[in-house]
């Protein structure tokens, strides 16, 4: 199943959310129907090469479509697993494996991408029978008097037609601002989040009712002819989708080094360069920009449901056992970085306090606004003896965009959840 900069998180926007696109459509540019060798009958509209009449051919648009239903499929799977991890709700995801969040997303904003040319060429592949047929949907609308037959099926074919409009419309929205937030650019009025979100769901509704109509079709088409007839333009089509193919593919190549080591050095499309950043670690939100400057006298206090209030300064908590992590943060954009971290083990300073085994923690941030200035820590992340505040980032202390003096790490976490510049731990719920 992503978010505007002037609420962005520490280290980067909310989910994206998933985008979805056509499948399985009914038609492409091609080849007129031809005849059979020593029929002399016109093949049947699709048999040749996928030919239907009036230029349209099934076979390319077939290929495009269930290409396209492949990557959007992943795509709103791994959306929807990046915006419950954010939102969980009465769940609650474990913090093992400790990487699974940076593939899932790695792999949500790669085919994402890859969806482009994809899409384009379908659009460009269908659009004159889209046309086409809406024509035929005004000229054939029943007039009064109409058998209740003719009415069921142009209420039938209308209906399916009528779809393709929040079918079409939503896919190249879900792609469209999919890329502008991984570019942080926000050119509209509204939270791009909750937009992205719903709107994937329309699409997914349209969609699987549009593969259900179509899908006679696209297995007809799909499906090699044992006695075709020559092919009278499958160069063109061969040509057309082998282009396709391959800008997917240098866009793939060219994005997926944010996430990927032995591809950074092609990573020419990635919106945060590799190795980029203090420690080599990339920064979304700086400290200028959230408004945190170093503080003169720093403590961290722990309140709410404990049996004991307790406070440390930044002495004390360097004092404390330290332990040292390898966690990647992980971005929505689809950028991540590994990093060696060292601190002080979170459920060390929650036992400390005396804080139920199955209680929930909100981390707090010396930023005061934005959306994600804090966040929820639940108990199978906080037990986890990975999860830190950390007070150092490969043996250097934090650096101020870092989140200086402590900050949240923990594995199998959403960046936007890496909570920075922590000065308060609230503990809520748990047995008593």
């Amino acid at each position: 199943m992503n978010t505007q900069d002037p609420d962005r998180g520490h280290e980067g926007p909310e989910e994206t959310a998933p985008a979805v696109a056509p499948v399985a459509p009914e038609e492409a540019r091609g080849a007129p129907p031809v005849e059979a060798p020593g029929s002399g009958d016109a093949a049947e509209p699709g048999d040749a090469e996928g030919a239907e009449p009036g230029g349209v051919d099934t076979r390319a648009a077939a290929w495009l479509g269930a290409s396209l239903g492949v990557c959007f499929t992943v795509a709103f799977v791994t959306g929807l697993f990046s915006h419950f991890l954010q939102h969980p709700g009465p769940v609650q995801w474990p913090s093992r494996p400790v990487g699974l969040y940076r593939v899932t997303q790695g792999v949500h904003v790669v085919t994402g991408v890859a969806v482009l040319p994809l899409l384009l060429g379908k659009l460009w592949t269908v659009y004159p029978r889209f046309w086409a047929g809406i024509r035929e949907m005004r000229e054939g609308m029943p007039r009064p008097g109409a058998r209740l037959r003719d009415v069921r099926e142009f209420a039938r074919t209308a209906g399916g037609r009528g779809l393709l409009i929040p079918l079409t419309a939503g896919a190249i929205f879900q792609v469209f601002t999919g890329l502008t937030n991984i570019a942080y650019w926000y050119p509209w009025p509204f939270f791009f989040t909750t937009a992205h979100y719903w709107t994937a769901y329309i699409v997914v509704g349209a969609l699987v009712v549009h593969v259900l109509n179509e899908w006679a079709t696209a297995r007809r088409a799909l499906t090699p002819l044992r006695h075709a007839p020559p092919a009278t333009g499958g160069t063109d089509r061969r040509g057309f989708l082998t282009a396709i193919g391959v800008a997917s593919g240098v866009i793939v190549l060219a994005t997926a080094g944010e996430t990927l080591v032995p591809l950074r050095r092609l990573a020419l499309l990635a919106p945060r360069a590799p190795g980029a950043g203090q420690r080599g670690v990339p920064v979304n939100r700086s400290a200028a920009a959230a408004g945190v400057t170093a503080p003169a006298a720093y403590r961290l206090r722990v309140r709410g449901d404990v049996r004991h209030r307790a406070e440390w300064t930044l002495a004390e908590l360097a004092a404390l056992p330290q332990h040292t992590v390898a966690l990647p943060i992980a971005c929505v954009e689809g950028w991540s970085v590994s990093a060696h971290w060292t601190g002080v083990r979170l459920r060390d300073l929650l036992r400390a306090a005396g804080v139920a085994e199955d209680a929930n923690v909100r981390v707090e941030s010396m930023e005061r606004g934005g959306r994600y200035r804090a966040s929820e820590v639940a108990p199978p992340h906080w037990h986890d003896p990975l999860t830190l505040l950390a007070l150092r980032c490969d043996g250097e202390v934090l650096h101020l965009d870092h989140g200086y003096p402590l900050r949240l790490i923990a594995p199998d976490r959403p960046g936007v959840l890496q909570t920075k510049w922590v000065n308060e731990l609230i503990v809520h719920g748990g047995a008593s």
